[in-house]
């Protein structure tokens, strides 16, 4: 496999990347891989490898997997993922489980799909991005330990000292929707992660994104709003609006962003638009 590379976060699957390598190691020989510390330093060895290399596989969570697939965009390279992530949304939406044969199976055969892509100010988005709430909690999400309970707790903890952004759509087909938001999530692709469905009709493949826009709720109706996500109910209601766009420009009173799940501070006026068919993802 030496038209193959394996790009490894070494802080994700709670840094303990070492049995995954091993069993690599063990399934083929001289394998070429790369353990990152840094996104220069992943940048970097794409960069020198990408002639040489026909598919490469992030090992990581959604941001390790966006910081390898925007160097793909638009070109004749793969993208393939073994999940080593807290959230693993983008793997569970792309069909890639911690089984090393069936990845190793699934690149042999090198079967591929075009999916869309989407950009935020010009920032690749693969997964699901947004502003507000759930940014503030992965801005405090990243000061603490990675999982799942944690990730509840952070989140309670935001819930209840959130003030609403206010959001404005310049475009005139969204302005009915300028005002108080908890948050907007753009969707790319259903879920943020741990099949919590944000966006339960979202499709990487049709040319458009799902912005959910999402009101401050009282406590009580977020055990209704959790269930739904969950079982992939999400629906529009009184709180929630979800509207299907090809692209559109927001003002957010808040520079808080969330790009397939790590922090970002973005100023407005901010540009969403979907890339169609635009990364290359093993099947």
């Amino acid at each position: 496999m030496q038209h193959v590379a394996f790009i490894i976060n070494p802080h994700s699957a709670k840094k303990n990347y070492q049995p995954f390598l091993n069993e690599l190691q063990e399934k083929i020989d001289h394998p070429i891989y790369y353990i990152s510390e840094s996104i220069e330093g992943t940048d970097r060895f794409i960069k020198e490898h990408f002639n040489s290399i026909e598919i490469f596989v992030a090992v990581g969570g959604d941001g390790t997997i966006s910081s390898v697939a925007q160097h793909l965009i638009h070109t004749d390279k793969k993208l393939a993922i073994y999940p080593a992530g807290s959230g693993n949304g983008f793997a569970n939406e792309t069909n890639f489980g911690k089984n090393l044969d069936q990845l190793l199976e699934k690149i042999k055969k090198n079967k591929f799909q075009k999916i869309d892509t989407v950009t935020v100010n010009g920032r690749l988005s693969i997964n699901v991005s947004g502003v507000g709430f759930d940014s503030k909690v992965v801005k405090e999400f990243e000061k603490t330990t990675r999982g799942f309970l944690n990730y509840i707790k952070v989140s309670l903890a935001v819930f209840f000292r959130y003030q609403p952004v206010h959001l404005s759509f310049p475009e005139e087909q969204f302005k009915k929707y300028n005002g108080h938001y908890l948050m907007l999530n753009v969707a790319n692709t259903r879920q943020f992660g741990n099949h919590a469905y944000i966006a339960p009709n979202a499709d990487k493949t049709d040319g458009l994104a799902e912005a959910v826009l999402v009101k401050k709720f009282p406590f009580t109706y977020g055990l209704l709003f959790a269930y739904r996500m969950f079982t992939k109910r999400l629906k529009e209601d009184s709180y929630v609006s979800i509207v299907s766009t090809s692209g559109m420009n927001v003002n957010a009173d808040t520079e808080d962003w969330h790009l397939d799940g790590e922090y970002h501070a973005i100023p407005s006026p901010v540009n969403i638009k979907v890339v169609p068919a635009s990364l290359k993802v093993i099947i």
